[in-house]
Order: C-alpha cells, then structure tokens, then sequence
C-alpha cells in the first residue's frame, strides 16, 4: 500500500511538469499595462455547457476551476495596504459588459474620475455590469494586499458551466503601486466529454478517421509493393516512407489527443514527436514530388548538381516548419487561432511557394521532354501527375483565402467550433494527393515501363540532342 501511494505521488509529481493546456500554470506571469488597468491573460478555451438536467448540487460536467492562485508583490513593496487584485471571467458574448467610457470616450477598464462622476463606478475598481442574459455573470473574485504582506490568495472556487461559449479568464488590477505583482497557481477547465479544449475536441475523432484511412492505403500500397517486389522503382521507395510516416503521424495525434482529453495533461513528448513526424512527413513528400517533377528515374537517373541544392531546400524547409508547428502545438495553453508569430510563418509560407514554382516549373521541361521523344506511356502519367498538383493548388489557394478570410472575421474566436476544419482539411488534401500519387505510381507487373532506361538514354535522348546541335550549327553557317 504505501508502494502504491508512493508511485502515485511520483505519477502526480511528474505529471505537474507536464501541464500544459487544459490546465492552465501561472508561473510568475507579471501583469501588463493595457490602457489603464494592469492584466495578465488567464486562458481563453471554448467549452460546451453541462449536461442538462444538472441542479447546484451535482457534480459539474463542464466547469472552470480556480486553484492555488496565488499574487505576489516584493518586500520592499509591501508597507501599504491595496486594493482588489480580481479575476475576471467571461463568455465571449458579454465582453461588452467589461469596462466603460464616459460621454463617449475612450473605453476603460478601471474606473475613471468622469466615471465616478457619474456615479456608475467607483473610482479605481474594476468597470463591470450583469450580463442581460445571466445576471450572475461576469464573474469577479478579488483579493487585496493587507499592509507589509507580500502574498495574497484567491479563494478556491468552480463555476460550472451552463451555457456554451468562448470563456476569457482575466487577472486585472488598477493600482500603479502593483505594477510589480506577478501570479502563481493554475485553473483547470473541462469539457463535458473531457479536458480537450472545445476547438481541439473534434482533431480527436478527425485523427482516428484519419489513422484508418491511412491503414486502409498502407494495406493497398504495401500488399502491391510485396507483390511485384522485382519491379519496385526508387521513386515507390520514396512514396512508402510517406505512408509510413503518414501512419506514424496520425498515430500520434490521435494518441496525443486521447490522452490530453482522459487527463488534462498534455504529453509533451508525445506532442514533439507527432509535430516531428508530421514534419518529416511534409518534407519528405515536397521533395518526391519535386524530384518527380524533374523526371529522377524516368527521364535521368541522377539529379546531377541538383542535388545538393534539393537537399538544402529540403532541409530548409523541415526547420522553418519544425519551428512553426512547435511553437503552434507544444505548449499551447489557450483556444485560440493565429498564435504563431509572423517571423516563423513567413518563411514557411516562402519555401511552400519557392518549392511549388520549383515543381511546376521541373514538371514543364519534363513534359517537353516527353512529348518530343514520343515516350507516350510516360506523356500520359505526367500529364494525369500534372492535373492533379494543379487541382491541388487551386483548391490551396482558395482554402487559404477563406481561412484568411474566416479569422479577419473571428477576432473574437466566436467561431471556435468550426476552427477544427482549417487545420483538418490541409491533412485532407495531403492525404488526397497521396491517394492520387499512390494510384499512378502503384507497383505492378508494368512498373519498370515508367523507368528510366538506358537505351532511351543513347537512342532517342542523344540523337535528338544531336538533331538540335546540328541545326544549330547549320544555322549559325547561314547566318
């Protein structure tokens, strides 16, 4: 017995410095100016309403609690005695009803003396009204600094949730004496279905979709790949390692989530992984594709000098994104969209396009080729090939433009629930480019038809490049 409560101490311990998400930690956060109040942002996550039939006394299904938050202020910064350090939490909806101006001014969240005048605010406290729909909400706990104390608790405390929404959690002051407090402490905030916040609810079940839709093709490719074994072409090869990958990736997503949503805690290890894999995922599939694109193993057997260059682009390429998606997924505390920083999305975005104009550019010298070498079973492959990359960019641009357009108009992330489908239907599109990748370069008893080969090499590659250096050099006579 006391074995098993020591490993459950430890288990505990250890699962503490891993929280991550639904859990919110407050390590030293120090409160900010914004306009004329101090603040430090709690956490933001959409949750679903508990379930209905719940009275006062049964055990919430969907809350947000607040633990051990404690403020803190220096020593030498303790002889007076202050007022309330609050916390405000709020659904999206009633975010008007935080702050207020006076004969039109400009909004404040502290109390000014032209408030005050006119008597709908004391000066210095926090502006707040009742919510027309619930008058119980906002809700605002404070406490106050007695004189040479450099600590103060909030009281612990659980507000169920009965209304579904986008809830802002809020530490706001308006002393300027304070402006050296920082918080320490967490807030724990749950679904009904479980920690997940709600717009990462549904990437849990979109995953698991996902992960048999990949076992589905893995079983296709794979029993094709052991079938005709003999036949495989180096380029098959490639496309296996981004099934593989592609497995691992939605794998550890759907682990990722399940875990997260059962306790709370999110497994950072789990989380690295799954971003890495999905990194070298994306890689590894821009780089067949542009290696495809350049004819390697149909019309040449080599790249040639290209080769270094592919493989700094590629690389590149695997560190802006890996840098992209670490900062977007670990560590990740609140619900909201657009997170990452402009400085890390930019030069994804640059690379994705340098890499797609690469591609199309390779694919138009290829398909010349082709054609004027009558290799028309290879013609007919690229061109399908072809099509489909520029269905495939068409279709990007145009989900890039909504999804530009979807968070200009979301500022408040009142969107949330739908928020899953943007990142949802990029795996989408891969996944379906693979599917179209995976049907014409299928291994088969014809597969070595589409290889480069030796005798088109000295057969029709040399004389026609003969062909074009003697008239040129016929030409040049006449002129």
């Amino acid at each position: 017995m006391l074995r098993r409560s020591f490993a459950i101490t430890v288990l505990s311990f250890a699962a503490a410095l891993l929280v991550d998400a639904s859990v919110h930690e407050y390590a030293g956060e120090k409160f900010v100016a914004k306009g004329n109040a101090f603040v430090v942002h709690g956490g933001s996550e959409g949750i679903h309403s508990s379930a209905p039939g719940l009275n006062e006394s049964s055990a919430a299904d969907s809350f947000i609690r607040l633990e051990n938050v404690i403020f803190r202020r220096p020593l030498e910064l303790s002889n007076f005695s202050s007022g309330l350090v609050h916390a405000v939490l709020f659904e999206v909806d009633d975010r008007e009803t935080i702050g207020g101006s006076a004969y039109g001014g400009q909004r404040a969240v502290c109390c000014t003396a032209d408030l005050a005048k006119l008597g709908v605010c004391r000066q210095g406290q926090i502006i707040h009204r009742p919510s027309a729909d619930n008058p119980s909400w906002p809700q605002v706990f404070g406490a106050p600094f007695d004189i040479d104390m450099t600590e103060t608790i909030l009281h612990p405390r659980s507000i169920q949730i009965r209304k579904t929404g986008m809830y802002n959690l809020y530490f706001i002051h308006c002393d300027p004496q304070l402006k050296e407090v920082f918080v320490d402490g967490k807030t724990v905030w749950k679904n009904p279905t479980g920690y997940l916040p709600g717009r990462m609810a549904p990437l849990m079940n979109f995953y698991g979709v996902m992960s048999l839709a990949f076992v589905v093709l893995g079983i296709f490719w794979f029993s094709q790949y052991a079938r005709f074994w003999r036949e495989v072409l180096p380029l098959q090869n490639c496309i296996t390692l981004v099934i593989t990958l592609g497995m691992l990736e939605m794998a550890l997503w759907y682990y990722d989530y399940a875990e997260f949503n059962e306790t709370g805690v999110r497994p950072t290890g789990i989380t690295v992984w799954a971003v890495t894999s999905g990194t070298v995922k994306r890689t590894v599939s821009r780089l067949t594709i542009l290696i495809v694109s350049m004819g390697y193993g149909v019309v040449r057997p080599t790249l040639g000098g290209l080769t270094s260059k592919v493989l700094l682009l590629g690389g590149t390429f695997f560190v802006a994104t890996e840098l992209l998606e670490l900062i977007e997924n670990v560590g990740a505390v609140s619900d909201l969209s657009g997170k990452a920083r402009l400085f890390f999305v930019l030069p994804v975005a640059v690379l994705d396009a340098f890499i797609i104009l690469w591609i199309f550019t390779s694919l138009s010298s290829t398909l010349n080729k082709l054609q004027a070498r009558r290799m028309t079973a290879k013609l007919d492959i690229y061109r399908k090939f072809t099509n489909a990359l520029a269905v495939a960019v068409i279709v990007s641009v145009g989900w890039t433009c909504y999804e530009l357009y979807f968070k200009s108009n979301d500022v408040y992330n009142e969107q949330w629930r739908n928020a899953w489908i943007i990142p949802a239907f990029w795996q989408v599109l891969s996944f379906s480019v693979l599917c179209v990748i995976c049907a014409l370069w299928a291994p088969s008893q014809n597969s070595m038809r589409y290889a480069y080969s030796s005798e088109d090499a000295f057969g029709e590659f040399d004389k026609d490049d003969t062909l074009t250096l003697i008239n040129r050099h016929v030409w040049h006579q006449r002129m």
